[in-house]
């Protein structure tokens, strides 16, 4: 499932990193945390992996 804005995309890198120890845990906030915490490293490798082009900075909560 790709991200659905810019913001979400880079939410995943950030708890990617976090999973794999490139960051400390603690270094994470809202989101990122979250993430980190409910999904699993493939689900956030998918999520990190979309392309920023043509998204939105935030997704529209409807």
């Amino acid at each position: 499932m790709p991200a659905k804005s810019k913001a979400q995309q880079m939410a995943a890198g950030a708890a990617l990193a976090a999973k794999r120890g490139e960051i400390p845990k603690s270094s994470l906030k809202g989101a990122s945390r979250s993430m980190l915490e409910s999904m699993s490293e493939k689900q956030l490798e998918e999520f990190a992996a979309t392309k920023r082009k043509d998204k939105p900075e935030h997704a529209s909560k409807s």
